[in-house]
């Protein structure tokens, strides 16, 4: 059982992130904590596997149990044998470099017999089919493939309690379906199980009740068949994303009635391969449509990413060339012209401010048109905030800011959404459109249908790119 007793908490130097919380979540319940960007929903769970106090600095008051023991009062090792935990950016849990040490390393330091250990990582492996995940470097992995190992490496714990935050938010169609195996295996073990998420309708048939928050506080609570039964507008009139779980190659965008696009972009000879390994992609000629938001879709660690990166520029070794309005791009031009913003946003928040982060990809510092970005994406309260400071969707949106920011006519996108609430996805979504009217091209990866369906003039699976 878990409980909170009047806790209300604030981050050091912070305005309150948690009011007044009373909360008790029974043994095998599964609770859904729910609600826009920056409400509060990842603090709780802090409060719940002992990140708070005992890591984030701050002022509690109140206590947080879990069964028997007192969190506050409780080290983090012994609080770590009850309560597992995958994180919203998993990089930030993994303490090895492969990917069979990291499902052994939890039940290692409980002390379990190394016989046991393997019986409990080939149970998980073979019950959700990670099989062609395991020994492999987890700098190789993509952000998906990196979700489904810190899924796995808690489902090897025997553990009784397991929080959830935003697990599904790099994941792919079938990454999503083998995440509600576990969470079914989960609930079969009558394991407690606390799920700050955004996309909500994978999760329908296993809630017992749904928190909804805003401002730090509990504003409203719904039974399992209540929440089941909220219409899809009723659902984004609070803040919540409705789309069903749908596979994104499934769906086919046409472009506008009466419209045809002959301004193509010409990508030639992109081919990329990790040292010693098969060629993630080798495509020789390709024509993309200039002035579009393309979406590309297509599963986790299909290579993605890396052809993102490779048509900036980033990947050095990756020589191909784009042929833009009769001008030839190598890399160095690619760098030059497009931007990117990458999956992990954490990669490229640079200064000590968010309105310096925006600032900084002007070609000309701004102040005034750098506010204005700001405030379109519901940012400029926490302009003098360091970035690192926000929540993980607040951050996501800073990361957009400074591409709009940067005037560049190609800007690349890998899961902008990731992490938002449906209000910030419409937003995003907006200014890419904002983007395309003003000639800029728009690509992104992304596996958000609500985003595909709201933005997208083009989709291309990845999988056609690689033929």
């Amino acid at each position: 059982m878990i409980n909170f007793t009047n806790v209300s908490f604030q981050y050091t130097e912070e305005r309150d992130c948690l009011k007044n919380i009373d909360l008790t979540i029974n043994d095998g319940e599964v609770v859904l904590v729910c609600g826009p960007s920056g409400c509060g929903k990842s603090t709780l769970v802090r409060c719940v596997n002992g990140l708070i106090p005992h890591y984030y600095q701050g002022r509690m008051t109140g206590s947080v149990t879990v069964g028997e023991t007192d969190v506050s009062k409780t080290t983090l090792r012994k609080l770590s044998r009850h309560v597992g935990t995958v994180f919203q950016n998993p990089r930030s849990q993994f303490f090895n470099v492969d990917t069979t040490s990291e499902l052994a390393f939890g039940c290692e330091n409980f002390g379990i017999d190394p016989g046991d250990i393997e019986q409990r990582i080939n149970a998980v492996v073979n019950r959700h089919d990670l099989g062609k995940l395991m020994d492999r470097s987890i700098f190789k992995l993509s952000g998906g493939e990196k979700q489904k190992i810190a899924c796995a490496s808690i489902a090897v714990e025997p553990i009784d309690t397991v929080i959830l935050d935003e697990p599904s938010a790099n994941l792919d169609y079938a990454g999503i379906c083998e995440l509600r195996k576990m969470i079914e295996a989960w609930k079969e073990e009558h394991k407690t199980i606390l799920i700050a998420e955004h996309r909500i309708s994978y999760l329908f048939p296993y809630l017992t009740r749904a928190l909804l928050m805003n401002s730090g506080e509990i504003v409203k609570e719904f039974k399992a068949e209540e929440i089941r039964s909220l219409s899809e507008e009723e659902l984004h009139r609070l803040g919540l994303r409705a789309e069903e779980l749908q596979d994104p190659a499934d769906i086919s965008i046409d472009m506008e009635e009466g419209k045809t696009n002959d301004n193509k972009m010409v990508l030639s000879n992109m081919k990329y391969s990790y040292k010693g390994e098969q060629p993630v992609f080798d495509i020789p000629q390709m024509e993309l449509p200039k002035g579009e938001i393309i979406g590309i879709t297509g599963t986790n660690g299909a290579g993605k990413s890396t052809f993102l990166r490779c048509l900036c520029g980033l990947e050095r070794s990756c020589k191909a060339v784009l042929k833009v309005d009769n001008e030839v791009w190598n890399n160095k031009m690619r760098r030059r012209n497009i931007y990117m913003v990458m999956q992990d946003v954490n990669h490229q928040l640079f200064t000590d401010s968010v309105l310096d982060e925006v600032m900084i990809s002007q070609r000309t510092e701004d102040r005034e048109e750098a506010l204005e970005i700001l405030d379109s994406l519901d940012l400029k309260e926490y302009a003098d905030k360091h970035p690192l400071s926000l929540s993980g969707g607040q951050k996501q949106r800073v990361a957009v800011a400074s591409a709009i920011a940067s005037g560049r006519n190609i800007i690349l996108f890998d899961e902008p959404t990731s992490g938002l609430d449906y209000s910030h996805m419409l937003q995003v979504s907006e200014l890419l459109k904002k983007l395309r009217d003003n000639g800029k091209t728009v690509i992104m990866v992304t596996h958000d249908i609500e985003l595909i369906k709201n933005a997208c003039t083009v989709v291309i699976p990845f999988a056609s790119l690689k033929k």
